[in-house]
């Protein structure tokens, strides 16, 4: 049998429509390909080479670029191109060191900031805690809202309609006016009822043209109660949800602010240690400088080589550049304090050496783990999660269930007979009506994958848990430990400054017999003992902080005073008041650079 493809144009169509559906899809995905090119192209166009724009330079938060900046599709850019930026060739010849001391003056009209200083201001301004603030206030905010739904609510509403009707040709268009009043409650085991008083004018505008007279009035109170599906635990899962969310949001602020104020503390020791270090920089600097002052003389004096005062003053010029990029370090991580705390950047600011004390916890690694599960709120609030996922099942399972709602009705008018506008309700003429209705759960099938799904994640939450648990042990088990470990570095590092201290005295003593060299090694071992000294003080004070941190053992007052264990002061519960008034340190954000 021949094949009748060749000669039918069916089979012609049917065979090429795959090879021009292919086409098509290529030609529509290189249309979108060359489209998105020119958008790409436009905007790139609009942005590189862009002119000064005058009315964008400088600007801060609170000036925009003009009224209409919220809608703006394509809002400008200032990226003028090199052609139309200028540069000035800095003299080599400046004086570095000087420019390089005025950078690091802070006396003037300085601000001193000692810990609780910093602490209490960072309660203010900091923008991490107002962050943490803010989820806080959110969480209460939604629950608001949620509560609000469980609330008697009413509504009111007037609905004015025009409604033509016409009988062969001839058109009657009354005007009708509906005004309702209603008012709404849930019921706790799910459901609600509801009351409406609806009052209808519009036979009484037709009636009035005519003379007659008729009142449309009436009370309707309902209520639908489900039996079954929607019932009990289920009907009130967003309110107990929302209201376990508070509670979560309030551990979580609270361990926001505890958290927050131990890494402040842990950069404002960092603070502290590098103003040390450029101390024992300095006081390296000075004996290098006395060692070259001595060398120059004895080699004017022909006792020792030209080469030993190249030395001395090679030292000098390393030790003088270690110290100005120590300065310059701090003065980095004291302007990032400033902008973490909240403060202005151009403020002036001195670290005050003065912190509290900070006593060593006696403590071993059951200890801390035990006070970890008792204490830490993030377990507690891991803990709390996993019953609203072991909720969410029971939830879910109760969606599986028919839908069986009791209803019913009373509904009171008014008498016609009676006057307009008077609200003389008849029990006569009322409507009456009660009953049940049953939707048998035929389908079911989304609802039992969801039950499924809620499973899952009960058993992940239950995972999770456990996890956390391990965690917290494994980490305050750590904490413990290295506050042993940090005090034993520090016990070390004392022994090791006091055995260069003393080589240090019998140099001098010696100082006929000891060579530059030696000399020389003796101040930078010094020194370096000196800095792992600091490191360690440094260390022990951010262990105990963090012990008391990982074992939930650390609480802060209100204004920000961190409170150890044992000590009295003011309650550390709810959010601190709203509208703190602005620190005197505080200063605006766009405040003008200091010249």
């Amino acid at each position: 049998m021949k094949s009748t493809i060749g000669r039918n144009p069916r089979y012609i169509f049917v065979a090429a429509l795959p090879a021009w559906l292919l086409a098509a899809c290529a030609g529509s995905f290189s249309d979108i390909d060359r489209r998105t090119d020119e958008v790409v192209r436009q905007r790139s166009a609009s942005l590189l080479g862009a002119t000064v724009r005058p009315e964008l330079t400088g600007r801060g938060l609170d000036s925009p670029a003009g009224g209409d900046h919220l809608t703006q599709k394509h809002p400008p850019s200032n990226d003028p191109a090199a052609g139309q930026l200028s540069l000035t060739p800095a003299d080599e010849a400046r004086d570095v060191a000087a420019r390089l001391a005025k950078y690091g003056d802070q006396s003037a009209g300085a601000v001193a900031l000692d810990l609780t200083a910093s602490l209490k201001q960072a309660q203010r301004t900091s923008r991490e805690y107002l962050r943490a603030q803010e989820d806080y206030l959110l969480a209460a905010i939604n629950l608001l809202i949620e509560r609000h739904l469980w609330d008697p609510r009413f509504f009111a509403s007037t609905t004015a309609q025009a409604t033509a009707t016409g009988v062969d040709g001839d058109f009657t268009a009354p005007l009708s006016i509906i005004n309702e009043l209603r008012a709404t409650q849930r019921l706790p085991s799910g459901g609600q009822v509801e009351a409406r008083f609806l009052w209808d004018a519009t036979q009484q505008l037709r009636d009035s043209a005519t003379g007659r007279y008729v009142q449309a009035s009436a009370l309707v109170v309902s209520a639908s109660i489900p039996l079954l599906r929607g019932a009990g635990l289920a009907a009130r899962e967003d309110l107990t949800q929302q209201e376990r969310n508070l509670v979560y949001a309030a551990r979580a602020f609270e361990t926001a602010r505890r958290t927050l104020l131990v890494e402040l503390s842990r950069d404002y020791f960092d603070l502290l240690q590098q103003q040390r270090t450029m101390e024992n920089q300095e006081r390296a600097l000075d004996l290098l400088k006395k060692l070259e002052l001595r060398t120059t003389r004895l080699v004017e004096a022909g006792r020792l080589a030209e080469f030993e005062k190249n030395i001395a003053a090679n030292d000098v010029l390393r030790a003088t550049s270690q110290l100005a990029s120590q300065r310059e370090r701090f003065i980095l991580a004291l302007d990032r304090f400033k902008v973490r705390i909240g403060i202005d950047i151009n403020t002036p600011a001195v670290v005050k050496s003065e912190i509290p004390l900070l006593p060593e916890p006696e403590t071993t690694p059951g200890e801390a783990a035990r006070a970890a599960l008792d204490y830490r709120l993030d377990l507690q609030t891991s803990r709390d999660r996993h019953e609203d996922a072991q909720r969410r099942v029971l939830v879910a399972e109760n969606n599986t269930l028919a839908d069986a709602t009791l209803f019913g009705a009373v509904t009171a008018r008014t008498d016609p007979n009676r006057s307009v506008g008077r609200t003389d309700f008849s029990a006569g003429d009322g409507v009456y009506n009660a009953g049940v209705r049953v939707d048998w759960p035929l389908d079911r099938e989304n609802e039992r994958l969801a039950v499924r799904g809620a499973q899952i994640d009960s058993e992940r939450a239950r995972r999770d848990v456990e996890s956390l648990r391990d965690t917290v042990v494994i980490e305050s088990r750590a904490a413990a430990r290295e506050i042993d470990r940090a005090r034993f570095s520090l016990n070390l590092a004392e022994q090791a400054v006091k055995i260069n201290l003393r080589r240090a005295k019998e140099q001098e003593l010696k100082a006929d017999e000891i060579t530059a060299q030696q000399i020389v090694d003796t101040a930078n071992a010094l020194r370096d003992a000196e800095n792992s000294r600091d490191q360690a003080v440094t260390d022990l004070r951010n262990a105990v902080l963090d012990y008391l941190l990982t074992t939930g053992q650390l609480r802060v007052t209100a204004d920000g005073l961190l409170m150890l264990p044992g000590e009295s002061g003011t309650s550390t519960e709810g959010v601190p008041p709203a509208g703190n008034p602005t620190p005197e340190i505080v200063q605006p954000i766009d405040a003008p650079a200091n010249p």
